[in-house]
């Protein structure tokens, strides 16, 4: 059986305060999981079987997220960009994070490996 994982990118640029940082994790999260339940559920229900497993890893700007959205595209990975409310710490409309699949581990490796754990 393949393993899962799902990646979730944080934008460090930005100085968000750690609650902040928890919430937009959570909201890639959540919504990138639910795009994949709703579009690969087979791959979901694996990935909820063997435990939910995920990683957080730091992006140092937007240049650098934009260029790794593009490689996800290409590879046809299921992904959901996280867009602040502006109620806090940002502007309405901040890209804050990123959240990727779940997607087989091998697949998502090969665009995020070189970024650092948050």
């Amino acid at each position: 059986m393949p393993d899962y994982k799902q990646v979730i990118l944080l934008r460090t640029d930005l100085k968000m305060g750690t609650g902040k940082k928890c919430a937009q994790s959570c909201h890639a999260s959540l919504s990138a999981a639910d795009l994949v339940r709703v579009k690969e559920k087979a791959v979901w229900k694996q990935w909820k079987d063997m435990g939910q497993k995920k990683i957080v890893l730091k992006i140092n700007n937007l240049d650098e997220l934009h260029d790794i959205i593009i490689q996800l595209e290409k590879e046809k990975i299921i992904f959901f960009i996280v867009q602040d409310a502006g109620l806090t710490q940002l502007p309405p409309g901040t890209t804050t994070a990123v959240g990727i699949g779940p997607v087989i581990s091998d697949k998502i490796d090969k665009i995020t490996g070189d970024l650092k754990l948050l």
